[in-house]
This record gives structure tokens, sequence and C-alpha cells, in this order.
């Protein structure tokens, strides 16, 4: 059997929604088909004595394509006799593609995110990204959004679509948030829950900003922020003037997440580009998390977010800076809830459908062994 090595930054026990895409893609192969090659991180010991796979950790938290990098990437391939080399995000790491293929690689794959469309607009950055797609076989993109920039600079020829997938049977309408409920004093009124990292692409400072006319029409309504990130502390600020109607419950651990989306009636994130152009979203696997949960989502229009919802029979998109256009939609639902119910119905059906991780790992297996 063939066997691929994986290099990435992007991995767990680190949390994001690209580590998860990439240790899924992992999962998906048998363990003696795969090896992967990434950063240390606080827990990794622990999460690595669990995957029936090798994790070969580098020594500090990040990796940059540097000679020490290739070179531990190329012993990597010659012990495990690697054929394949997958690079968990082609920027910047897949600058290493010619090395591995010097060490006795023959075929490189590489998997992109929001930050490699990006980089297609950024004049040195796109000739990086340039010589990343010399060297690939294969780079994948996420949905339209992102093939039309990378088409830009990758040969059509090289691009394949490969999305992250949902896993039906965690993420579903029946799991149980009652317990989260009653830990934050939920009770039974309408929840809006944004489950993301606290960064401000992902747009929690315009639900925060929406939140006031959203309560002027449904009164009893909470707002439940789940995560950390750098941007707690604004976020902290913007809420307190809103009181015990905003909840910001901080991280939780990956296990818990079904039950907080399940603590949800509404799913939004109205996440928005930054910095012209430059921060933008690739795609939002959370969005088909809450819809695979029943929930009706409201996504930002930034980037490949559109891709994971259908307009108004999913849930609904919106300019992802406009307070009031977010709280428009939030109203909408919450004071429809056989609307909301429904959005939520066909969701789960679509992405049973569409974007199952049966479905993305019989396309990772393809891409591996074609060509």
């Amino acid at each position: 059997m063939s066997r691929a090595l994986i290099v990435t930054n992007d991995f767990p026990p680190r949390a994001g929604g690209i580590q998860s895409f990439v240790h899924g893609l992992a999962a998906c192969r048998p363990p003696d088909s795969v090896v992967v090659y990434a950063p240390r991180w606080p827990g990794c010991d622990g999460f690595d004595a669990r995957q029936p796979y090798p994790v070969v950790r580098h020594p500090t938290s990040l990796m940059l394509p540097t000679r020490e990098v290739a070179r531990r990437a190329a012993e990597l391939v010659a012990r495990f006799k690697c054929d394949t080399v997958v690079f968990g995000a082609a920027a910047p790491l897949g600058l290493l593609g010619p090395r591995l293929r010097a060490a006795g690689a023959d075929r490189v794959v590489m998997i992109t995110h929001g930050h490699e469309a990006s980089w297609a607009q950024v004049p040195l950055a796109r000739r990086l990204l340039a010589r990343i797609g010399d060297h690939a076989d294969v780079v994948t993109y996420l949905g339209d959004y992102t093939r039309r920039r990378l088409a830009r600079v990758i040969p059509a020829g090289k691009l394949v679509r490969l999305a992250p997938g949902v896993d039906t049977a965690v993420f579903r309408p029946d799991a149980d948030g009652g317990g989260v409920r009653a830990a934050l004093g939920l009770a039974d009124r309408p929840v809006v829950v944004c489950l993301s990292r606290l960064v401000p692409r992902k747009g929690q400072d315009v639900l925060l900003r929406a939140w006031p006319r959203v309560l002027r029409a449904v009164p009893d309504a909470v707002l439940l922020l789940v995560g950390g990130g750098p941007y707690r502390g604004t976020l902290e600020r913007l809420a307190r003037p809103l009181g015990n109607s905003v909840r910001i419950a901080g991280p939780v651990p990956s296990a818990s997440l079904p039950a907080y989306l399940a603590a949800g009636d509404v799913f939004a994130m109205p996440c928005r580009t930054r910095l012209g152009g430059i921060d933008v979203e690739g795609l939002g696997i959370v969005y088909l998390e809450a819809s695979a949960s029943g929930l009706p989502v409201v996504a930002g229009s930034s980037g490949g977010a559109p891709d994971a919802v259908l307009q108004g029979e999913t849930g609904l998109v919106v300019d992802g800076a406009s307070p009031a256009e977010v709280a428009g939609a939030l109203i909408g639902l919450l004071a429809d809830p056989a609307r909301a119910r429904a959005m939520g119905e066909r969701g789960r059906e679509w992405v049973t459908r569409e974007w199952d991780w049966a479905l993305v790992a019989d396309r990772f297996t393809r891409l591996l062994e074609s060509g």
C-alpha cells in the first residue's frame, strides 16, 4: 500500500477549522498509509498516543519552509517510504515540494484554505503561490470563491475541489443541549449561538452591535458566544451594557461542540472581509456543522462563506459589516420558529447528502491514488 506524509502546521490538539480538516483527512485513511509531521503543541503527546498512525512532532510550535524543516521532512519520506506528500496548507510549507520530491515522493498534493486565496491577490505572495503550484500535482480548493482566486495563479488542470466534511453522526438535530442551557441559565429563552475563534473577521462584534435591535423585537433573546481568541477582551467590553442577554462561554472541548450548537435556536457568524481582502473567510465549516445540527444559519458574505449556505433554504447570507442587516436576519428567524425549523431541516438534509465525511474521504482517496 502506498503511504502519504502529511506535512502541516495545522493539526490537533491545536483548535481550529483547518486543524480539524487535516485531522479528518488523516483519520479517513488506513493507519498504515499515513504519517503526520506537525509542530509541537500543548497536550500533543497524549493526543498523538491516541492516533492509529505515526505523528512526528517538530521541536517548535511553528514550521516554516526552512532547511531544518525540509531536512526532517525528507528524512520522514525516506524512513517511512512515502510515495506521496500532502501539504496540509499549501502556503507556505508547499515551497518544500521540490526537496521532498528529491527525497523520493512521486506525488505532491497541496491543500488550500482561505489564506491561499488571499495570497493570490498580493504581488509577492502571488509569485510564491505560483512557485508552490508549479511543484504540485494537485492543488485543492474549497469552493467557487477560492477556485476563482487560485485560478489566477495555478493552472486550472491542477485544481481539484476538496472541502471539509461534517460528521453527521456527531452533529445532529437530536444532540442534547439541555445541560448547556441549564449550566448557562438559558432556560427556554430563544438563543442565537456563535461558535468560532474570537477574532475580528468572524463578526462577533457585529452581533453585539446588532443585539439591541434584536432585543427590541425579541426581548428575552440570548446571544451565546463560544470560543477563545485575542478579541475576547473587546467583546466583553461590548457585551457589558447588554447584561444577561449575552453569554460569553469561552473555549470548550471539541467533544462539547455539538451540545453547544444544540443549545441554540439559530446559528450566526456574520464574517466580513478585512485588510483590503487579505483577511477573508475560506468556507466556514461551522456553518455546515450547525446545519447538520438542524439550525438555520446566518452567514456573512466574506469570501467562500456563501458556499456553505443555500440562500433562503438553509439560512441567510448577509453583509457582515452591517449590524442592521444582521439584526434583521436574526429577528426574522427568531420571530418565525416554523421558518427557522424548516431551514434547519433543509440544512440537515443538504449536509448529509453533499458534505458528509464519507464523501470527503472517497474524494481524498481518489485524489491520492490518481495520476
